[in-house]
């Protein structure tokens, strides 16, 4: 009886013949259709020559013999001396299309011809993407370009692309590895909400602090911070007359004022237990949530557990097409697992004092005063708080604009 460490170890003929041919093509060279014909044929005549002792048979399998071995060698040659240069790569998000530019070049005085260019783009963002090449010219460029559709988010990276080519005669490939590094960040999907009730309610932008900046905006007088020349647009009831006397130019104050206290803290829980959908629309809606935050001139920041508070959007939106949960979760039969405690055996977390608007399938009982949950475990419930259920019977953007639900204290 065979057991589980046999076949894990267990290939199939089919397979280790393809391993061999792709090593032939990379190391060396490998017969096409047309040249494993001839090889065969090359054979027959040689071992009909021995057995028979005829003169023209050994010219025969001598010429054929001699055809495979120029073939074999000249492909090689073709592709030495070969550059690719690649242009950089700009993030984009899930659902745009990434233009990629490639350029081959010759540098060489002999010209090239019938050569076939291969991007082995990473799994994920594409399949792999091949052109051919007629004549390339000594001292010329052949530029490539081509698109790809970004599904999946994530940084992707791959150090080198593939020259292929069975010049001049086609009985042999040859294939050989050419330096060309890339990396390409895809960020979530950023869908467009007109507006979002539970992050608005946490800003404090109609607040105290915010009238109170309101009113040191109109103010003729307070605490100068400093003296400046000046400068057009400047409200003329802030001129220090008596040191623009003394200077002979007009100086304008600058006084403190209080800013508006109306940042947003939005905290994905990592460790928690997900399922591979649920954490995808989860970073979706922490990308959404900060562009939201950002085009409405919120101070919006992110928290992770692996990274911290990050508050550059390429930070924030690099980290989030990055980030992978700490807990798999699994479904059996296509049914979802019922909710459990998740962070049995994991430290606690060390979650920031500010409050934060919590995306995760289970409730933190160590949440800050004011924080929001965002729920993607509609049985559980928080003891107190607001709360927005996210289900997937609705689209994602049509829940983040949903009325949360504040629960009892």
């Amino acid at each position: 009886m065979l057991t589980k460490r046999a076949l894990s170890g267990f290939r199939p003929p089919m397979l280790r013949l393809q391993s061999l041919h792709d090593w032939l093509e990379i190391h060396w060279v490998v017969p096409a259709y047309s040249g494993g014909l001839l090889l065969g044929l090359t054979i027959i005549f040689f071992g009909a020559a021995t057995n028979t002792m005829a003169g023209w048979l050994y010219v025969i399998s001598g010429i054929l013999l001699a055809l495979l071995l120029v073939s074999a060698l000249l492909p090689p040659r073709a592709l030495r001396g070969l550059r690719v240069t690649r242009a950089p790569l700009r993030p984009i998000s899930v659902g745009e299309v990434l233009p990629l530019s490639l350029t081959l070049t010759n540098p060489s005085s002999q010209p090239r011809a019938l050569l076939q260019i291969e991007d082995p783009l990473p799994k994920g963002l594409g399949p792999l993407q091949s052109t051919a090449i007629a004549a390339l010219g000594p001292h010329h460029s052949h530029p490539w370009r081509y698109e790809v559709k970004a599904t999946q988010r994530g940084i992707y990276q791959w150090p080198e692309v593939s020259l292929r080519t069975a010049a001049p005669v086609g009985l042999f490939w040859c294939r050989r590895s050419v330096v060309a590094p890339a990396q390409v960040t895809v960020y979530p999907q950023v869908w467009p909400l007109r507006h979002c009730p539970i992050l608005e309610d946490m800003s404090l932008s109609t607040g105290l602090r915010w009238q109170q900046s309101r009113l040191a905006d109109q103010a003729t007088e307070g605490l100068t911070r400093a003296l400046h020349p000046y400068r057009w647009g400047d409200p003329t009831r802030l001129i220090h007359w008596r040191t623009s006397a003394r200077y002979g130019e007009l100086r304008v104050r600058e006084l403190e004022q209080l800013t508006a206290d109306n940042q947003v803290l939005l905290a994905l829980d990592v460790q928690a237990t997900w399922q591979p959908e649920d954490f995808e629309a989860a970073v979706s809606a922490a990308a959404t949530l900060y562009v939201y935050g950002l085009e409405h001139r919120l101070t919006v920041a992110l928290w992770m557990a692996p990274t911290g508070i990050l508050q550059d959007k390429h930070g924030v939106l690099s980290a989030l097409a990055a980030v992978m949960p700490s807990n798999a979760g699994a479904s059996h039969n296509g049914q979802r697992p019922a909710p459990r405690d998740n962070r049995r055996g994991q430290p606690p977390l060390r979650l920031p004092r500010s409050p934060l608007l919590w995306l995760s399938p289970t409730y933190a009982p160590g949440l800050p005063k004011g924080s929001a949950w965002v729920a993607w475990s509609p049985t559980l419930s928080a003891s107190q708080g607001v709360l927005l259920p996210i289900g997937g019977n609705r689209p994602l953007a049509d829940q983040l604009q949903s009325m949360p639900t504040v629960l009892g204290h």
